[in-house]
């Protein structure tokens, strides 16, 4: 039998995950790694490499917890692009109301952090964010008869921007009305322009 700690790998990532979300990249210390993993730095460097390492696969862990959930908000709504994009921003409201999680949203933290973040690092995190515009702009395909796809990508570009947006006023303290006002708004905008035909 070995004399060797045993951990559970999962929940040192969530725990690591979790201060990422927290504090950011940049505030993030192998020492801070430490104290919410239970693992020192060797045990850390054995099971996930260095900070950037771990970094990167606390934002798979986070992509593998909260994706589905848009990918499920967005389907449900499949053939109406207004109704898509309000189901796309509860998603995001809820996690933010979610008093079991941080405030805010890691990936979008991430990118205000991107020249702290390495090469590697940095394409995490835009991988991350592309992904996002891509699923609102299928979204918004239900759509694309009446419209030129140059206005639909600007539209989800929009949606996705008031979704950081959001996210950064979550930070700051800003009451759910606020943020909820600001959805709504976002949504308004999208079947606005939904609503005048070019072709």
């Amino acid at each position: 039998m070995s004399g060797r700690k045993q951990f559970d790998v999962d929940e040192a990532l969530d725990r690591a995950m979790r201060v990422f979300w927290e504090l950011g990249y940049a505030e993030t210390s192998l020492d801070t790694l430490g104290r919410a993993t239970g693992l020192g730095r060797g045990s850390l460097y054995g099971a996930f490499g260095a900070k950037d390492e771990l970094f990167r696969r606390s934002l798979e862990r986070y992509a593998a917890r909260y994706e589905h959930r848009y990918e499920e908000a967005v389907d449900a709504h499949a053939g109406d692009p207004v109704a898509a994009v309000g189901a796309f921003f509860d998603v995001v409201l809820d996690r933010i109301g979610d008093p079991d999680v941080p405030v805010g949203c890691l990936v979008v933290q991430s990118a205000a952090q991107l020249p702290t973040l390495s090469p590697e690092s940095r394409k995490a995190v835009d991988r991350a964010v592309t992904a996002q515009r891509r699923r609102v702009r299928r979204a918004l395909d239900a759509a694309a008869a009446g419209h030129e796809p140059a206005e639909l990508d600007s539209l989800a570009l929009l949606v996705v921007g008031v979704q950081h947006a959001i996210v950064v006023l979550s930070r700051t303290g800003a009451p759910m009305a606020e943020l909820r006002s600001l959805a709504d708004a976002g949504v308004q905008a999208v079947a606005d322009r939904l609503a005048v035909t070019t072709r």
